[in-house]
């Protein structure tokens, strides 16, 4: 899952969608609990300001499942960039992060591919007028689809893309 990958390619040729940059870089090697990404997402004219930072923090369950929990990190701001500065990086603390309950995903190896998504309605979201988030993902070697999206109480959808995921091509790293 470590890279860089970039929804250039179908921003072009979808305009409704943006073009975003998804930094992934793996953190704390040295555990035993499995792998921990530190990660960014942002649109392509404002990489300096994510809108999106996390931790993830996979580990497998059994030879074809995985499960990522989804952390929040408190104070995130001062490690923006932080996927290109490991001293900046070095900053990142276990005790900064917080478990978005019920948001984990669940992954299931097919073959060289892993697919995977949320439980049902649990994981909550205070977007817009979200009352909870779905989030679909499908890994490869090459790229990563993800689709998330809010829903309100009614089961209509109130952000994220409507079509299909977002397409992620790696670049790299």
């Amino acid at each position: 899952m470590a890279g860089s990958y970039t929804s250039a390619e179908q921003a072009k040729s979808d305009t409704s969608y943006f073009e975003i940059e998804l930094e992934m870089v793996r953190i704390w090697p040295k555990r035993r609990d499995g792998a921990w990404l530190y990660v960014e997402q942002a649109t392509a004219d404002s990489k300096a300001k994510p809108y999106r930072q996390r931790v993830y923090h996979v580990q497998e369950v059994n030879d074809s499942t995985f499960t990522s929990n989804i952390l929040t990190i408190k104070g995130g701001e001062a490690l923006y960039g932080a996927f290109a500065d490991p001293i900046k990086l070095e900053r990142l603390n276990p005790d900064s992060l917080e478990r978005l309950e019920g948001c984990a995903i669940t992954l299931y190896r097919q073959g060289n591919t892993y697919t995977g998504s949320t439980h049902d309605r649990d994981c909550p979201s205070k977007r817009g007028k979200a009352v909870y988030t779905t989030s679909e993902v499908v890994l490869s070697s090459d790229r990563m689809v993800s689709w998330d999206r809010g829903w309100d109480a009614e089961g209509k959808q109130a952000w994220g893309a409507e079509k299909a995921g977002y397409i992620f091509i790696k670049r790299g790293r």
